[in-house]
Formats: structure tokens, sequence, C-alpha cells
């Protein structure tokens, strides 16, 4: 495996930071973890996942209008992975693991795998952001280049008009290819698989089972081929292309910095860890209270990376103090004012990719 080494030894930033987060937390009584604005997404979302599902299979209606219920599906499962799965699945939801684990598998229940997921985000994405070699969310080359480092190919000119087609088909790729390849390879990416225990390799198969029948085989069964096919396609776009411009607009816009494994599979950071973080990802929306209720709060990605187990509900408060001591410390606090803008920002960049070195 590649190796990555940060410059901690005189880190300075994290430790004061973290001390006047810690503080924030004491003097206002709060839990780190989710509380009652959290637990209502979790029983607004899921019931009406299961609604409209019900709603396809058994109401009659107009093509147009399931057309727009899929769609709709599509984006309650999308907030469902960004709001429930997301906080579960790095531990902060709740105070409690069973809680935590259980509410993980929401991710199994979409289409993908909690396990594999963990050791690609929470191990390998919060340790080694925009690392060219290691960081999982950013190995689309040759489809799409995202830095300058890796393999450019002559149909990278216009990667920035295919792109949001290949986005929207993200969500298909993952559940149907990407999660049997890291399976069957035990990898993830360049890195090893952790070894899954049995109940592990259970739950792999009975949710991939599960996803086959509830998205695909009881569709065809009950609205047949045809308009299985245009609905699987369409709740999947909607999920694929949400979930991608997320992740895209916190790592992959014209201000983050990238780096990479060289030929001798090591890299030196010289910055700790957590500037590391800060200078490689970036904010949007700060302003929007919809943006940060629907994104689960992934708007705030600097604060995310720096805290990973506090849940995304605290993230608007403690913003002002990352942004404050990013200041006092002299780092580039990356920001996007607008929703359109960080979109703008990352077609600018990925179109400059395209360019031939």
């Amino acid at each position: 495996m590649p190796r990555v080494t940060y410059n901690n030894k005189q880190a300075t930033f994290f430790p004061a930071l973290k001390k006047d987060i810690d503080a924030y937390f004491k003097e206002n009584n709060l839990k780190k973890t989710g509380n009652w604005k959290l637990f209502s997404k979790t029983v607004i979302f899921l019931p009406l996942a299961v609604c409209l599902y019900l709603m396809l299979l058994m109401l009659p209606m107009p093509g147009w209008v399931a057309i727009l219920v899929c769609a709709v599906l599509g984006l309650v499962l999308a907030l469902i992975g960004f709001n429930v799965m997301h906080d579960a699945c790095h531990g902060c939801y709740s105070s409690r693991p069973w809680v935590n684990e259980m509410l993980g598998y929401t991710l199994n229940l979409i289409g993908g795998n909690s396990f594999i997921w963990k050791q690609k985000h929470n191990i390998l994405h919060h340790t080694y952001t925009n690392v060219d070699g290691l960081d999982d969310d950013i190995a689309v080359s040759p489809f799409i280049r995202l830095c300058s480092t890796q393999r450019w190919v002559p149909i990278h000119r216009i990667q920035h008009i295919y792109a949001p087609f290949l986005y929207s088909l993200n969500t298909i790729f993952w559940m149907m290819w990407q999660d049997f390849q890291k399976y069957f390879t035990k990898k993830v990416y360049r890195s090893k698989l952790p070894v899954m225990s049995r109940k592990e390799h259970v739950i792999f198969w009975v949710s991939k089972v599960f996803y086959v029948l509830v998205y695909m085989v009881i569709p065809i069964l009950v609205l047949g081929w045809f308009k299985w096919l245009i609905g699987f396609l369409v709740l999947n776009a909607v999920m694929g292309l949400g979930t991608s411009i997320i992740f895209q607009l916190a790592h992959v816009v014209e201000e983050t910095e990238f780096s990479y494994v060289g030929i001798d599979d090591t890299i030196t950071i010289e910055n700790e860890w957590a500037v590391h973080q800060v200078k490689t990802t970036a904010d949007f929306s700060p302003g929007s209270k919809v943006i940060t209720f629907l994104a689960g709060g992934l708007n705030y990605q600097v604060e995310h990376h720096l805290f990973p187990r506090i849940s995304h509900i605290h993230y608007p408060s403690i913003s002002k103090i990352v942004k404050r001591k990013c200041e006092e410390f002299g780092i580039p606090y990356h920001i996007s004012p607008t929703f359109f803008k960080a979109v703008h920002s990352h077609f600018r960049l990925i179109k400059q990719m395209g360019t031939r070195p």
C-alpha cells in the first residue's frame, strides 16, 4: 500500500482548534451527536421513501406523474444518504453504537454496503483527502480527469460536457459494479480491504439480493420491463447526480489542492493532517438553511473533515469557530457563497483539467 506521511510533529492548528470546539460544546451543554433536528429527518425521509415506492407499484397514474414520483424518490434516497446514513456510518448520529450501526445499514437498503463504504470514505478519503493514488473518491480516471497528476486522454477535452451524464450513472455503477469489484478483489483502489467477518459477508449478499428484488424484480413483475427501466433510470439519475455534485463541490473546485503518491509509492505532506484537510476541502452555500437541511450539512465540508465524529447539525455553529481559527493561523478557508458559484467553479476546473497537458 502507498504510504503518506504528515508533518504532525509540529501540529499546532488542530490542538488549538479542538480546544475551542470542545469548549463550545461544554459551555452550551451540548452533545456532539445528533438531536431532535436529526431524528426528525429520519422520521420524515425513511417513511416517505417507502410511501413513494408503494405509490409507484400500487397507484395508477399518468406516465409523467410516475416519472416525477421516481425523480422525487431518487432525491429522497439521496437525502437519506446525506442526512441519516452519513452521520450513522461516522458514528455521530447517536451516542449508542448499535443505533449508528443499524442506521448505517440504510446504505444497504439503498443498494450500497456500509462496511465497504466506511473503509472507502471514513478511512481512505478522510485520511488522504485529494491524494491521487489513495483517495478512491477522485479515482475516476480515465473517464474524468480531476487533477493534473492523472493521465490525460483526448476525450477529456469535452469532459465538462459529458460529466453530468456520467454523474447521473454514478449510483448504478456504484451499486452494481464497484461494490462487487472491491468485494472480490479485497481492495479499495490501491489499499487492502479489511477482513470481513462472516456477519458482514452475509449482510453483503442479503442486501444485494434485497436490492435486486426491491428495485428490479418486483417492479418488473408489477409494471413491466419498459416502465421499470424508465423509472429505474430516472430514480438513479437524480440520486447519482445529486450525490456526485455534493461531493465534487466539496473537493473538486478551483480553490482546493491536490497531491499525489509518486513512483516510489510514498509522499510526505509538509502540513499537519488538519491543515491538509482545510486546504483540500471547501464549504459552499453556508447561509442557505435549505441547502444545509437537504445536504445534511455537507455544504460545511471543512468542518466535517476536521470533525467527522461531530453530527452535521452542529456544523453551522462550529463553522464560525473554524473560520476564526483558520484566520488566526493564516490558513486559507475555502468557501463559495452560493451553490451555483460552487457548481461553476467545479466545471471550470474539470474543463481546465480536460486541456491537454
